[in-house]
C-alpha cells in the first residue's frame, strides 16, 4: 500500500544558465496551447475559418490570466495585504495563484471583445472551445503539484499525497499525507471533457448549451473536490461551506437554467457563425470532432 504513495516534487523550478523554468507555468502553457489546437479543430468545423482561434488568444490569454490573478488575490487577500506581507508578490503570477472564475469571466470577455470586431457569434465559438478548457484546466492542476499546494485533509489511503513538513530553517523535518485533490480535479475535467465531447456529437448542441453543459460538468466535481481541501482562503466559511463550494453551486444552477432555456428557445445547432448576412449556411461545416 505504501509503494502507491503520491510523492511531490523536490522541486519545481530548473534553470537555463539564468533563465527560471517554473512547472506551474509550463502546465498552464501546455493547457493554453492544447486549448487553441482543439478549438481551432471544432470552430473549422462549426464552419470558422482556420487562424480565428489562435488570433483571439490574443485576447482570452491575457484577459484569463488577469481575471484568474484578480480572483485568486481578492480571495486570499490577507496573503499579500495583510500584515507583514508585501503587495508587490500579488503579482507574482509565477508563484502560483490563479482563480478559475476570474479566468473564466474575463477570458470570455476577451473572446467576446475579439469575436465583435470580427463578426463573429460569440456562443457558437464558445462552444467549440470549452471542451478544449476542461483539457486545460486538467493540464493546469499539475503545476499545483509541482507546487504542493492545494491538497485535501489527511488521509491514510494507498493513493495518498506526500507533502513536506518544513521546519524553521527551511528544511524538509517529515511529511504528512493527504487527498490529492489536484489529481482529482485533473482526472475529473478528462471525464468530463469525454462526456461532453460524446453529447456533442450526439446531440448536436448548439446556441451555448456546450458552454453551459461545461459549467454544469465541471461545478458538479469542484463542489466535492473543494469540500476536501484544506488550503487556507479568505471567507473559508460561509454559512458552513467554503466560498468556492457556494460558487459551484450558483454557477451550476445558473448554467442549468441557461441549458433549459437555451434548448426551449434555439433547438438545434446554429448554421451560421458570423454575424451578417454575408455568409449563407450552407458555406458552414457539419462535423464536430
Amino acid at each position: 500500500m505504501t509503494l502507491l504513495t503520491i510523492p511531490s516534487p523536490a522541486e519545481g523550478v530548473w534553470y537555463l544558465g539564468p533563465v527560471p523554468l517554473r512547472a506551474y507555468a509550463l502546465c498552464i502553457i501546455a493547457g493554453i496551447v492544447f486549448a487553441i489546437w482543439w478549438g481551432e479543430r471544432r470552430w473549422v468545423a462549426r464552419g470558422g475559418r482556420p487562424g480565428e482561434v489562435s488570433d483571439l488568444a490574443l485576447w482570452a490569454v491575457p484577459f484569463g490570466l488577469v481575471g484568474g490573478r484578480l480572483y485568486h488575490v481578492a480571495t486570499d487577500w490577507q496573503l499579500y495585504f495583510g500584515e507583514g506581507q508585501n503587495p508587490v508578490t500579488a503579482l507574482y503570477v509565477w508563484r502560483g495563484g490563479l482563480g478559475i472564475w476570474g479566468a473564466i469571466a474575463l477570458g470570455a470577455l476577451g473572446v467576446w471583445i475579439g469575436a465583435r470586431l470580427r463578426g463573429i457569434r460569440v456562443l457558437p465559438l464558445l462552444d467549440a472551445l470549452a471542451p478544449g478548457v476542461l483539457v486545460a484546466q486538467a493540464l493546469g492542476r499539475w503545476g499545483n503539484w509541482f507546487n504542493q499546494e492545494l491538497y485535501g485533509r489527511e488521509t491514510d489511503l494507498p493513493w495518498k499525497l506526500e507533502i513536506d513538513r518544513i521546519g524553521p530553517d527551511g528544511s524538509v523535518i517529515g511529511h504528512t499525507y493527504h487527498h490529492p485533490t489536484f489529481l482529482y480535479e485533473s482526472l475529473w475535467c478528462l471525464a468530463a471533457f469525454a462526456v461532453l465531447i460524446w453529447a456533442d456529437r450526439r446531440f448536436r448542441l448548439g446556441h451555448g448549451r456546450v458552454l453551459a453543459l461545461y459549467v454544469m460538468l465541471y461545478t458538479a466535481g469542484r463542489g466535492w473536490i473543494e469540500y476536501l481541501r484544506v488550503d487556507d482562503v479568505q471567507m473559508d466559511d460561509v454559512l458552513g461551506l467554503r466560498l468556492n463550494v457556494w460558487t459551484s453551486i450558483v454557477m451550476f444552477a445558473l448554467a442549468a437554467a441557461f441549458f433549459w432555456w437555451s434548448a426551449r428557445r434555439h433547438p438545434g445547432r446554429e448554421d451560421v457563425v458570423r454575424r451578417g448576412a454575408d455568409e449563407t449556411p450552407s458555406e458552414q461545416g457539419t462535423a464536430v470532432s
